[in-house]
């Protein structure tokens, strides 16, 4: 019962990225994310604080499928921010937007999504872009065509409580999250999408979810932590804005091409997806907005420290090299001068024989 469960709840959200029809064409499409060394600096709970000194950048949210500037959320941009401490990459996305929430009721409650390329012919649009229809991909058939993607959908997520990978779905072997459906998925196009660790019976793995993650309105004025009795946290239609913190290691254990592999000082290419229920009306299967039309870069830079470093040139170690062989040299040379005078004091020395004294 719980894989049906888990395989209806991918499946929905396979309809929730489906796309159709042609490519559609914007200006302005793409950005970068620039992901700075700063170690030690965030905790993650969904709170904004201590994001403030990281670099923000700005992106219109679009139509996914039709990006249309005259139909961008009312809402206003989205914000995103990055860091990495070496080991793990973190996120925090800010959107404008009024305080809306129906336990569970996903559709009611605003949901995030990130997408990364894996695959090397993995496009941005059509969630990869295999042209394999449902039922009918497998991980040789859209070999090269993979994406792995992060979906957070907080009609059972408690505001500053973490969500995300845990002990009893990663046990399971799968990317799931049966508690606040942070889930860890990948996808070859929209009708061929899985949680990490399900799907074709050759693309079977041992996963596990990667990310963790929180979310917080601004709105809320309790911080000393809510339960879920205190459900719905806040007041209907308040305004103010959601803040969505994600973290995940640099590098997975995955084998299957099912998590993108991030490497300090190397680009990467991800996308940025946003529901919101306008009008207190459920957001439908495709009704969501993207962060520009095309791919962002992703760009984790290595610590101020090491960019900074230079080595000295070969010169300097020359010196170094000649100064310690005139040292050995003076050295051989003194040894050679105590020997001689050694030797030469020992033969001038009359030796009387004990038996004289």
């Amino acid at each position: 019962m719980r894989l049906l469960a888990l395989l209806l709840a991918t499946a929905a959200l396979a309809a929730a990225h489906e796309h159709h029809g042609e490519t559609p064409t914007c200006a302005g499409g793409g950005g970068r994310v620039l992901a700075e060394f700063r170690p030690g600096e965030v905790t993650l709970d969904g709170h904004p604080a201590d994001w403030e000194a990281v670099e923000a950048t700005e992106f219109p949210l679009l139509p996914a499928l039709d990006p249309d500037e005259d139909k961008a959320y009312t809402g206003g941009k989205v914000t995103v921010k990055a860091v990495h401490d070496g080991v793990n990459v973190f996120f925090m996305l800010q959107v404008d937007g009024d305080y809306a929430y129906t336990k569970g009721d996903n559709k009611k409650c605003p949901s995030v999504a990130l997408m990364f390329q894996v695959g090397e012919k993995a496009t941005y649009y059509d969630m990869g872009g295999c042209k394999d229809l449902p039922g009918s991909c497998t991980s040789k058939s859209c070999r090269d065509h993979e994406v792995d993607i992060m979906h957070f959908s907080v009609g059972n997520a408690i505001p500053g409580r973490l969500y995300g990978g845990n002990h009893i779905d990663n046990a399971a072997g799968n990317g799931g999250d049966r508690f606040g459906h942070l889930v860890d998925t990948y996808a070859w196009n929209p009708h061929c999408r899985y949680l990490d660790g399900i799907g074709p019976k050759e693309n079977n793995s041992n996963a596990q979810n990667d990310w963790h993650g929180a979310w917080w309105h601004n709105s809320l004025t309790f911080h000393s932590g809510f339960v879920d009795d205190d459900s719905p946290y806040g007041k209907q239609d308040d305004k103010g804005t959601y803040y969505f913190e994600f973290s995940r290691p640099l590098r997975t254990m995955d084998q299957f091409q099912q998590d993108a592999q991030f490497t300090i000082g190397e680009p990467s290419n991800m996308a940025v997806a946003f529901w919101y229920p306008t009008d207190g009306k459920p957001w439908s299967n495709s009704q969501h907005y993207s962060a520009s039309c095309d791919w962002l870069t992703l760009d984790i830079q290595p610590s101020l420290e090491a960019s900074q470093y230079h080595p000295a040139p070969n010169r300097s170690w020359d010196a170094a090299t000649a100064f310690a062989l005139l040292l050995s040299v003076v050295a051989v040379c003194v040894s050679i001068f105590v020997g001689y005078s050694a030797s030469k004091n020992k033969s001038s020395i009359q030796f009387t024989p004990l038996e004289e004294i």
